[in-house]
């Protein structure tokens, strides 16, 4: 197994098998030898810096209604909430006393949000705070509205895929959400000039080996400047309400494996692996991650913008937040730094097949 590791080192990507022996490993000793090599890879492109990204989340309305998410429009016992703009700039000047040098607007699909109001939103953020990288993280929008967001500023664009298999996608989403708009969304934004990120939830109900190893594929053919994975935490006022959380040790060794594919992404160690074991944001950076997030939006919403159940940091300060963090990364070796910290360009090979689909493969049937 070890060899397969180093193989994965060597080449960028393994074979569908290699992947799976891999994944399935339950050993101790395979998971620490893969954090490790992940970690020292990680530290040869970034060294001991970790980056903050400051999460303001601006609106838990929502339209669509995921079947795993707690902010589903369906969800009647949720208390909804929206940040006017200079609520927004509020936090965005909170965010920057403090440090912060990347914003992420992060919000259910509001309609209310119309493309007028973000574009005059990411305008008056970009103004105030020219030095500074705005993300934005609020799902699926037609390619006109990418084009006016970016012209307006915004930099980069989080739109986790979820799944790439296009029966997993079907068990997590109502018919009305495809996969297909779903990738289409993210190579529009590629190629407008975001840098963009992906990513998927470990565990999630009905996922499979193979569904992981197409996660993985995927990932690689879309060369993301980033990877957004956390362990599946589950959510009383959706149907998956009794499903079992993701898996720390799954995550862990996801991460570890997207580093090792990708060197130079952005990975960060997310809240809801924080959720579910008390050091996990600090062992998803020992296994390759560099990237934390920490919350800059006001107190009085924090508990109001639940994906999931028993979610940290919802009745802490943004200056809290931060101290804790510098404290937690300090503790295990690691630097919180503050500048914006860009994406650095991938290491690819042209001469390994990374398992392209071909067109009709990323159909749901």
């Amino acid at each position: 197994m070890k060899d397969i590791i180093l193989k994965l080192e060597e080449n960028y990507f393994l074979s569908d098998e290699e992947f799976r022996l891999l994944i399935e490993d339950e050993s101790e000793e395979i998971l620490n030898f893969l954090n490790k090599r992940a970690e020292a890879v990680r530290k040869k492109v970034y060294g001991n810096a970790v980056y903050i990204r400051g999460l303001i989340e601006f609106t838990n309305y929502c339209k669509n209604d995921c079947y795993y998410c707690g902010i589903r429009k369906s969800n009647s016992q949720a208390e909804r909430y929206r940040l006017t703009a200079e609520q927004i700039l509020d936090c965005c000047e909170t965010g920057y006393a403090l440090g912060f040098r990347t914003f992420v607007l992060q919000g259910g699909e509001d309609g209310f949000f119309t493309d007028e109001k973000m574009v005059e939103i990411i305008k008056q953020i970009k103004n105030a705070y020219p030095d500074c990288a705005l993300t934005l993280s609020i799902g699926e929008r037609s390619y006109d509205s990418y084009k006016a967001f970016f012209d307006a500023g915004a930099d980069r664009y989080l739109l986790r895929h979820e799944t790439a298999d296009c029966a997993h996608y079907s068990r997590l989403h109502p018919s009305n959400l495809s996969l297909e708009n779903r990738m289409k969304c993210l190579y529009d934004l590629k190629k407008i000039g975001f840098q963009v990120g992906c990513g998927f939830m470990v565990g999630s109900p009905y996922q499979t080996t193979e569904s992981i190893i197409s996660d993985l594929k995927f990932i690689k053919e879309l060369s993301p400047h980033m990877v957004g994975i956390g362990p599946f935490v589950p959510h009383n006022a959706t149907p998956f309400k009794n499903f079992e959380q993701g898996s720390l040790n799954l995550t862990l060794k996801l991460l570890s494996i997207i580093r090792l594919m990708l060197p130079n992404v952005l990975l960060p160690a997310t809240t809801a692996l924080g959720t579910i074991d008390s050091m996990g944001r600090e062992k998803g950076i020992l296994a390759g991650a560099n990237v934390v997030m920490p919350n800059l939006s006001p107190r009085d919403v924090r508990k109001k913008y639940l994906l999931y159940d028993n979610k940290i940091c919802t009745g802490d300060e943004a200056a809290e937040c931060i101290l804790c963090m510098k404290n937690r990364m300090k503790s295990i070796g690691y630097e919180i730094v503050t500048n914006r910290g860009d994406h650095k360009k991938n290491i690819t090979r042209s001469n390994i097949d990374y398992g392209r689909k071909s067109e009709s493969n990323t159909e749901c049937q």
